[in-house]
């Protein structure tokens, strides 16, 4: 009976700390876990995020390594020892790395194998920070501790009294170099493992410099020791320096890298590292990271909702990550990924278009619009280099999903309102993009020749996901059309767009109420089971690209016999039951297996095709039920754990996601002004735009019971529209909700409240 009571009250005591109300902090970046999302597998996401150490859209990100050499997931939670401390760029463990190599202390008998130099560690002896990470190493019985900068780092090694203490640097396998320099106490090489496409002179060359002298110095390759030897160029090479340490001796080390050069790497060392010490550059770090989340301050939430919005948050800042650089003039510089030269100007990379179009780049052009500015000069440069906009970067183009939503970033951009940067060219960078197919089936448009003529890609003329291509190229047909308008070009050349931006009528079945596969001859393939998972459609089924009609949700709930019917459908995909059938693949994928046991009926919100759909209801004359599935899905699907997401975190989509709805509102339609309101978590969220605006939302009576929105005010008046204005809302505003326990049913239900569609623009 006491066990029972002692059981009771800690459980009690559990649930009140969790359920305590903070108020405003002052240090936002100490309300990170970066380990949220590392308690993943290939058969199982929940985030397949690594512990990214570094600062926001840095060039480089250092991460501890628990996964072979090669293997995209660098780091898991369940691991029980440490292979290395890896530079990384990857943005998903699917799309693997490039640019890495890896340092690792050893104490004792020489090892650098990396399973031989492997050390056991726990969580316990862990402290991971976005801006400083440090571990035990218990068989080596040293601390490692990183701190980082856009493109260098700085490491401290305390290791034991030992004659035996090594740093072991691994420049891994596909050809590597390394050069020791013992008189400067440096070590200088490079990589080429890469995992996509890249120029022949493709190299990520580095430079580290110590600050102790070397009492020994070696090379290696593959699975050999070179003794004394201080260069190697090999399939697989690395370097070894040797110390004698008094117990509790800290060794320091200074790297960085360049994709340009090793005289670049230097240079870029001594500019951002310069006399710093690891505790200066630690604190730098800690400032620019609370800098960059202080245009976000929330308040009046609990202590895990705190942690799972800066987690996301955090999550927000990484990718596309810079791949330019600053040349010994200052000169803004980069490697091209795609005709290996140096060239002026800027250069990003690492990211996938088909996730990141819907939330992360709106997120971005709402809060950080100065940084989306360098990356659509970016994107210009891609084109000029390249001959195409990448969907897929990493870092140059990848043929990895589908869609043409390149055309969703540069039109989103433009109509919020970015400027100062070369649009004519990717003008005709999207028009091109959408009017080709490209080198590969996930550049240009696939099946363009299809598309043009029938008004959609048939299901039967051997490319695949052919329904989730039509109905995501005639959303970026909607995008480019936008931006034609926006631009004033002529009806002439933009009319086109306009209409086959209604190609997604092409699809719909009006049998199931659903979007189907249709043949070449104009009739829909059969059979049909819309809970059949990939095929016609993209990482999904018809329940969950059904919806992938964002420029006009009016017209599909029209097909689907008016508001009523469409909210019905809406209801439809949580009261189904998480039923599917994966013969497309042959076996379950890990996104089929994370919807199935979500218990949320067919919402897979750990994929991206069906995250705007709860969403979807303020066009249905039903906000409440959105404001309801909204804090329903925040309240399921994300934790400030290592298992605390849904799926894969997607370089920043999934986060936005929460970011956003957590605000109170969500980008359903880039490439429109408008944003889609929800209900916001929190009692009170105030944004610092960088025009020196701000927007207070203000929520007093939030709670977890008073999720729904009675009133809302946009300046002191009544707003009764179920949407609001991004041009509207970088002049300041304060937006003020009356939330409530049961839904106000009369709120948001006329279609003159209902928020953008094509079919019913004025």
């Amino acid at each position: 009976m006491i066990k029972k009571l002692l059981t009771a009250s800690l459980f009690l005591a559990s649930y009140t700390v969790s359920a305590q109300q903070v108020g405003k902090i002052t240090d936002p970046v100490e309300w990170i876990n970066p380990l949220m999302g590392t308690d993943s597998k290939p058969s199982m996401s929940n985030g397949n995020t690594y512990p990214s150490l570094g600062v926001p859209w840095g060039m480089n990100l250092w991460t501890p390594q628990t996964g072979k050499m090669g293997d995209g997931w660098a780091y898991q939670y369940t691991a029980d020892k440490i292979r290395g401390f890896k530079q990384t760029h990857q943005p998903s463990p699917w799309m693997n790395d490039y640019g890495q190599f890896s340092v690792m202390p050893v104490t004792g008998k020489l090892r650098f194998n990396e399973d031989e130099r492997s050390s056991w560690f726990s969580h316990k002896a862990e402290v991971v920070k976005p801006y400083y990470y440090s571990v035990y190493l218990a068989d080596a019985d040293v601390t490692t501790e990183i701190t980082t900068t856009e493109r260098a780092a700085q490491f401290r090694f305390t290791f034991p009294k030992s004659d035996e203490s090594y740093v072991v640097i691994d420049a891994f396998d596909k050809g590597s170099y390394v050069k020791i320099i013992p008189a400067e106490r440096k070590i200088v090489g490079y990589s080429t493992r890469h995992s996509h496409k890249v120029p022949d002179n493709f190299k990520n060359y580095f430079v580290i410099y110590f600050d102790k002298p070397f009492a020994s110095a070696s090379t290696w390759k593959g699975k050999d020791l070179a003794k004394d030897v201080l260069e190697m160029t090999a399939d697989h090479s690395g370097a070894i320096i040797g110390f004698k340490t008094a117990k509790g001796e800290n060794v320091n080390m200074k790297v960085a890298s360049s994709f340009i050069s090793i005289e670049q790497a230097d240079i870029s060392l001594k500019r951002e590292l310069a006399s710093d010490s690891f505790n200066d550059t630690r604190d730098k770090s800690k400032a620019i990271w609370n800098k960059t989340l202080s245009r976000i301050s929330v308040e009046g939430g609990t202590i895990d909702q705190m942690r799972t919005f800066y987690s996301c948050f955090y999550r927000t800042l990484f990718f596309p990550n810079k791949l330019y650089e600053l040349n010994a003039k200052d000169e803004i510089v980069h490697w091209s990924p795609y005709n290996g030269k140096i060239l002026p100007g800027y250069m990003f990379g690492g990211t996938g278009f088909w996730d990141t179009f819907r939330a992360l780049y709106p997120f971005l052009n709402l809060m950080y619009p100065s940084i989306n500015k360098e990356m659509q000069e970016g994107l210009a440069n891609d084109f000029k280099e390249g001959g195409w906009l990448p969907e897929w970067s990493s870092p140059g183009l990848a043929s990895v999903m589908v869609g043409n939503n390149s055309a969703s970033v540069v039109s989103d951009a433009y109509i919020k309102g970015m400027r100062g940067y070369d649009i004519n060219t990717l003008w005709d960078a999207v028009k091109h993009g959408a009017d080709n197919e490209g080198p590969m089936p996930a550049v240009g448009r696939y099946g363009v020749k299809y598309y043009n003529e029938l008004g959609y890609v048939p299901y039967d003329v051997k490319i695949n996901e052919n329904a989730a291509r039509t109905l995501e190229y005639a959303y970026d047909d909607f995008a480019i059309y936008q931006l034609g308008k926006a631009l004033g070009k002529p009806a002439s050349e933009i009319d086109i767009f306009k209409k086959r931006a209604m190609n997604y009528k092409n699809l719909f079945d009006p049998a199931s109420g659903l979007m189907r596969g249709k043949n070449k001859d104009g009739k829909f393939q059969s059979p049909f089971n819309p809970f059949k998972w990939g095929d016609a459609f993209t990482e999904g089924n018809s329940w969950h690209y059904s919806w992938s009609v964002f420029q006009d949700v009016a017209g599909l709930s029209k097909l689907m016999g008016g508001k009523d019917k469409f909210v019905e459908k809406l209801d439809s995909v949580f009261i189904l039951p998480p039923i599917f059938d994966d013969s497309y693949y042959g076996s379950v994928i890990h996104e089929i297996r994370e919807m199935q046991i979500a218990n949320m009926g067919q919402y897979a919100h750990g994929n991206q095709p069906i995250q705007h759909m709860i969403y979807l209801y303020n066009y249905g004359g039903a906000p409440w039920k959105t404001q309801y599935w909204v804090r329903e899905t925040m309240n399921r699907m994300y934790k400030p754990t290592p298992d605390g997401y849904c799926g894969d975190e997607d370089n920043g989509q999934t986060s936005a996601w929460y970011v956003f709805s957590a605000l109170g509102f969500y980008p359903v339609t880039p490439a429109t002004d408008q944003y889609v309101l929800g209900a916001p978590l929190f009692k009170k969220v105030t944004l610092n735009l960088e025009n020196g605006k701000q927007i207070v939302i203000n929520a007093p009576e939030n709670s977890d019971t008073n999720r729904y929105v009675d009133i809302l005010k946009y300046n002191g008046k009544i707003r009764t529209e179920n949407w609001l204005s991004h041009a509207d809302l970088l002049k300041g505003a304060k937006l003020d909700f009356n939330m409530i326990a049961s839904p106000n049913k009369g709120r948001g239900v006329k279609e003159s409240d209902f928020p953008y569609s094509m079919s019913t623009e004025k």
